[in-house]
């Protein structure tokens, strides 16, 4: 891979990363799912008027919409309010990995290797000790409610790699734009269920440059750059030279998290973070090891 596009793959795995502290901001002055509606109004707009449909059917685009706005990030964000810590979300959504090879094993009819079913063993492990803290300490920074929200955003995001994957070779900062058309109304829906309107347009009403900011970055940064140069990477290398990047992103998410929001490290927390990037560390091996037989 040439250092530019090493470089760029960085960019991204710093961007997705940080970004778990951006959102703690935004959740200090927005609702979550309403937080997530906005996120998503400026991935789509103005943005759809000037880049045209990709030759999907509105099928898919619905349910990558569905899946990564209503689920992964509505979820992940109501997690993020008061139930799970910056840091601990960066790692407990990876396990989006092994959801994906779970699901390509059931409906693509994919084989799993010895060693991705070791890695399934260490990332289990990793997220066993989160639950049993969160379950045995209040002062955790996370609760068992959180975990299972948490796990439930990778589950989603596992099953809108499915439907990006069925998409097959298109323009995906296209994709990603019109599918977001999709994710607006349910989490709207959401915000309206659970949160007041009075105390939603209240936020919107007082939110200041930060809360704005921090939409922004949602939508430019972590959606359209990230997703935007990930797949413009991923279609113009093979993934086993991609992919291993990733493995800095809850690096990054715990650096940051300690560092700008002041989270403890305790060493619980350490030995689930080391499970947990071991296992993405061994799954990427044995998908190397795949591509190279």
């Amino acid at each position: 891979m040439p250092l530019t596009h090493l470089l760029v793959a960085l960019a991204v795995a710093f961007v997705w990363g940080t970004n778990f502290v951006v959102i703690k901001h935004g959740l200090a002055d927005f609702p979550p799912f309403l937080f997530a509606a906005l996120r998503f109004v400026f991935s789509c707009l103005p943005w759809v008027l000037f880049i045209g449909k990709p030759p999907v059917s509105w099928g898919k685009l619905a349910a990558f919409g569905l899946f990564q706005g209503a689920g992964q990030f509505g979820l992940l964000y109501y997690a993020m309010r008061a139930d799970i810590s910056a840091g601990l979300a960066s790692l407990v959504v990876q396990s989006q990995v092994f959801f994906t090879i779970g699901a390509a094993v059931l409906w693509l009819g994919e084989r799993i290797r010895m060693l991705q079913a070791g890695a399934l063993g260490l990332a289990a492990a990793g997220v066993g000790i989160i639950a049993w803290r969160s379950a045995a300490d209040s002062t955790a920074a996370v609760t068992l409610f959180g975990v299972m929200l948490t796990l439930g955003a990778g589950l989603s995001w596992a099953a809108s790699n499915l439907v990006a994957r069925s998409a097959g070779r298109v323009n995906m900062l296209g994709f990603v734009v019109w599918s977001s058309l999709f994710a607006i109304l349910p989490l709207v829906g959401f915000s309206v269920w659970l949160d007041p309107p009075s105390s939603q347009v209240d936020s919107l009403a007082h939110a200041g440059p930060g809360a704005w900011c921090a939409v922004l970055w949602q939508a430019l940064g972590n959606t359209l750059f990230g997703y935007g140069c990930w797949n413009w990477l991923l279609a113009h290398h093979p993934s086993w030279k991609v992919v291993p990047v990733a493995l800095l992103v809850p690096i990054f998410g715990i650096g940051a998290s300690w560092l700008l929001l002041d989270e403890s490290l305790p060493p619980w927390k350490l030995a689930a973070a080391c499970l947990i990037v071991a296992s993405l560390a061994v799954n990427t091996f044995a998908s190397i090891r795949e591509q190279h037989r």
